[in-house]
C-alpha cells in the first residue's frame, strides 16, 4: 500500500509496530506472532492516513531527537536530525549554571534536549503558537524538566514581555541568556508550495515561512539579540543550505564576532553560530 513512496517499507514497519505495541526486535523474533483484528484494523487506518502523505511522526504522535522521545502534532514541526547539528554544537558552549532562550521553540526539542544533557542549566522557550507551546509544555513535563524551564507565548523576544511589564522590569526574570538557540522558520514563501506534501501540506506553515527571501526572522533576530545575551554569550540559529554566507553578513553588521558556518552530517550549511564580544566595537 505504501510502495510508491520513498521509504514506504520503513514507514510500513514502524506503523506496525505502533499498532502492535511492540519494536523491531520483536518483529523479527516472533513473526508468527498473530495479529488482534482490533491491531489490524488500527494497522490499516494508519496505512490509509499515510497514504495520503499524512507524516509518519504526526500518525505515531511522537518522533525521537537527540536520544529523547517527543510528542509531536500538526502544531509543530517534526523534530528533523539535520537540527541535531544545532543541539551538538550548543552542547560544546553550555556549562552548568547557564540560561538559554530557544525561539520559536516548537516542540520544546532543542531546549529540553540541551536541558536534559547538560546538569544544572535551566531555559525560555517562546513561540507565537499557543498550540506549539501546549505541545512543549506537555514534553517538559514529560522528560521531568518543567522546574527548569519556562514557556513564554508571543512573537520572538516579544514574549519576554507578553504581560505588558517595563523591559527593565522583566529583564531579571527572563534575560540576560548566556545562549539563544532558533530554528525559525527560514523557507522562501514561493519555495513552500515545491516542497513534499508532508512539508507544505501538514507541518505548520507559520513555521516554514521565512518570508520572500527566506531572511524574515534572521533579520529580527540578529536587531534584537544583543539586548538578551550576556556579554561573550552565544548566538546559535539554524538555516537553509544556502543561506550561510547571508545570515553571517547579518550577524557582522550587528556587531557579533567569531561568526562562522557550521555543516551538517551530509556537509550541507546547517548552523550559524556567533558570540557577543566582550566589549562594544567601536
Amino acid at each position: 500500500m505504501l510502495s510508491d513512496l520513498p521509504d514506504g517499507r520503513l514507514d510500513a514497519r514502524l506503523l506496525l509496530e505502533e499498532a502492535c505495541g511492540t519494536d523491531v526486535q520483536t518483529l523479527l523474533a516472533h513473526p508468527e506472532r498473530p495479529v488482534s483484528p482490533e491491531e489490524e484494523a488500527l494497522y490499516r487506518s494508519f496505512l490509509e492516513r499515510r497514504r495520503k502523505r499524512e507524516p509518519v511522526a504526526y500518525i505515531l504522535g511522537h518522533q525521537a531527537f537527540m536520544g529523547l522521545d517527543f510528542s509531536v502534532s500538526p502544531s509543530v514541526l517534526i523534530p528533523n536530525q539535520d537540527t541535531e547539528t544545532l543541539a551538538e554544537e550548543a552542547m560544546r558552549v553550555l556549562k552548568a549554571g547557564d540560561r538559554i532562550l530557544d525561539l520559536c521553540t516548537g516542540s520544546g526539542c532543542i531546549l529540553l534536549s540541551l536541558l536534559s544533557m547538560c546538569p544544572g542549566t535551566s531555559g525560555t522557550g517562546t513561540d507565537l503558537s499557543p498550540a506549539a507551546l501546549a505541545v512543549a509544555e506537555e514534553n517538559g513535563i514529560r522528560l521531568g524538566m518543567e522546574e527548569r524551564v519556562s514557556w513564554k507565548q508571543g512573537d520572538l523576544f516579544e514574549a519576554l514581555h507578553k504581560n505588558g511589564e517595563e523591559e527593565s522590569a522583566s529583564r531579571d526574570a527572563s534575560g540576560p541568556f548566556d545562549l539563544i538557540v532558533s530554528n525559525p522558520p527560514y523557507i522562501r514563501t514561493e519555495v513552500i508550495e515545491t516542497l513534499e506534501p508532508e512539508v507544505k501540506s501538514a507541518e505548520p506553515f507559520m513555521a516554514l515561512d521565512g518570508g520572500r527571501d527566506g531572511l524574515v526572522f534572521y533579520r529580527r533576530i540578529a536587531e534584537k539579540a544583543p539586548a538578551y545575551l550576556k556579554k561573550g554569550g552565544r548566538l546559535l540559529l539554524e538555516i537553509g543550505y544556502d543561506q550561510g554566507q547571508d545570515v553571517s553578513d547579518l550577524l557582522k553588521k550587528k556587531g557579533f564576532e567569531e561568526v562562522r558556518v557550521i555543516k551538517d552530517y551530509a556537509d550541507n550549511a546547517r548552523v550559524v553560530s556567533a558570540r557577543l564580544p566582550e566589549t562594544p566595537k567601536k
